[in-house]
């Protein structure tokens, strides 16, 4: 698809001049300024601290060869598994590349207002909606990149619509932008094959005619660099467009995969979005996910709510934080193993007692629907939450996060880990009432707590059910007998008020 992009390159080179003058709207007397020791004085909003469990669709192109994950870049590894399956079905990335992939995205069957109330029902306080992956396209009517879902593919706004869905149903919305590492990302499209019929004949990405969306410059480039050796126009457009998806949808939360991009551009973006919120609410409800992380870019402890992929913390951290992970694959992948509802929850209640949040994925095939066994996922959570939900939403942690022989190294990437057993407990507390998790149905019918040894507790009581708990003292821990007959699934809760 060849891209005319005349109005769209006056316009970026307009807004590059303006970055010589002032970049960032602000209040009178701004809260921040775009440098880090004033955004490390940033705080998060009681919302976000309240809302524990956050949902996130990542849809777009990628999801139409049902691959998963990083299609737009792997189709051009050759003898990867999505390029061997893209040569199958599309033919060979010389013809047939990503630009072709992008129309064949058509989200006829998108329902965001079903989903919406289904995200609800199992217990979400918050949504996220991808605004761009690595693969360039902007999911709203971008002013400064035609490949956008207004004019290709949906041919909708797609983050304007779901913002919209979002805040009828009341929650709150955010965005996540990948864009940052696109550059050097894209740099193997301008490759060719080694070996076999087509070796040496050039990836489409070597077509000039497309460097609208593989970008121009950066053939060879390692996409480990992430944000690193990217030039100052590139960098200027990443700072356009996520303001204008800033300024243009307002959301709750924004989300960067990695840490703050591109130096001052970064900081200059991340002042005017906290200063933009409070300007518009009178008073700061934004919050700023990112990783600290060796990319290239930015990090300071408190400039943000930081984001763990698909990790935990070891303990209870100072500042609230983020988990995000995934069902499965972050874009949609046909016959992947999901996640069980067991394990969401588990990691949810070890999330929470840390100070942390969950932010969950569950990807969209190409035509904009879940299949069943998200659904049903979905389903079990909400199920659970509607039980247990007192003792996660707005509660905070506890001086010890738990117990049990399940540790693990905070860092991202060590999900795979954590595997739970009835040992396992985690606290919550909220007022006057502490809360512990049993992560499986003791098999003995009792629940030994030995962080609560020495207390005398005026109550206990099933969280799910309600149910009156006889409790004693055994010289190393407080021993609850729990009902007969197990209550739920997942994770088991009870409430304990007093003496502790």
């Amino acid at each position: 698809m060849k891209v005319n992009r005349r109005k769209f390159v006056a316009l970026a080179g307009a807004a590059s001049m303006a970055t010589l003058g002032r970049r960032y709207s602000h209040a009178a007397t701004p809260m921040f300024t775009p440098d880090l020791d004033s955004l490390a004085n940033y705080k998060a909003p009681e919302w976000f601290r309240d809302a524990k469990l956050g949902i996130w669709n990542c849809w777009g192109p990628e999801a139409v060869p049902e691959m998963g994950d990083w299609y737009a870049r792997n189709l051009y590894v050759e003898g990867h598994p999505q390029y061997e399956d893209h040569l199958k079905r599309y033919g060979h990335p010389s013809k047939f590349g990503y630009k072709d992939i992008v129309p064949l995205w058509k989200g006829e069957n998108w329902d965001p207002d079903r989903l919406m109330g289904m995200y609800k029902k199992a217990g979400a306080k918050y949504f996220c909606a991808i605004a761009q992956h690595h693969d360039n396209i902007d999911c709203w009517n971008s002013k400064y990149n035609e490949w956008n879902s207004f004019r290709m593919g949906p041919k909708k706004d797609i983050i304007g619509t779901w913002r919209d869905v979002v805040r009828k149903h009341g929650l709150r919305f955010g965005v996540t932008e990948h864009l940052g590492a696109s550059y050097n990302w894209y740099g193997i499209t301008k490759s060719a094959d080694k070996q076999g019929p087509l070796a040496g004949v050039p990836y489409d990405g070597a077509n000039l005619a497309n460097d609208s969306l593989y970008h121009s410059g950066n053939a060879g480039r390692d996409f480990r660099l992430w944000y690193r050796d990217v030039p100052e126009s590139f960098q200027v457009e990443w700072f356009n467009r996520v303001k204008d998806l800033v300024d243009s949808y307002d959301p709750d939360l924004l989300y960067s995969d990695g840490s703050l991009p591109f130096g001052q551009h970064g900081r200059d973006l991340l002042a005017h979005f906290y200063n933009s919120n409070a300007q518009r609410l009178g008073r700061l409800e934004a919050v700023y996910n990112c990783k600290k992380s060796d990319d290239g870019g930015q990090f300071r402890d408190g400039m943000c709510v930081r984001d763990l992929e698909r990790g935990v913390q070891d303990g209870i951290a100072a500042d609230p934080w983020q988990t995000d992970t995934c069902v499965g694959d972050w874009y949609y992948k046909r016959e992947i193993e999901y996640k069980t509802p067991s394990k969401v929850v588990r990691m949810l209640v070890d999330i929470v007692s840390k100070n942390g949040n969950l932010l969950l994925n569950f990807p969209l095939r190409a035509d904009g629907t879940l299949d069943s066994r998200e659904e049903s996922i979905i389903a079990s959570l909400g199920t659970w939450m509607a039980a247990n939900g007192e003792a996660i939403y707005g509660s905070r942690p506890w001086k010890n996060f738990g117990e049990g022989p399940n540790g693990t190294t905070g860092a991202m990437f060590n999900e795979d880990k954590l595997n739970y057993t009835s040992e396992d407990i985690r606290f919550t507390t909220k007022g006057a009432s502490l809360y512990a998790f049993a992560m499986a149905w003791p098999a003995s019918g009792k629940l030994r707590i030995t962080s609560l040894a020495s207390s005398t507790p005026h109550s206990v009581r099933m969280v799910e059910g309600g149910d009156l708990l006889k409790w004693t003292h055994q010289p190393d821990a407080l021993v609850i007998e729990l009902p007969k007959t197990q209550r739920g699934d997942h994770a088991f809760g009870v409430r304990i008020e007093g003496a502790v």
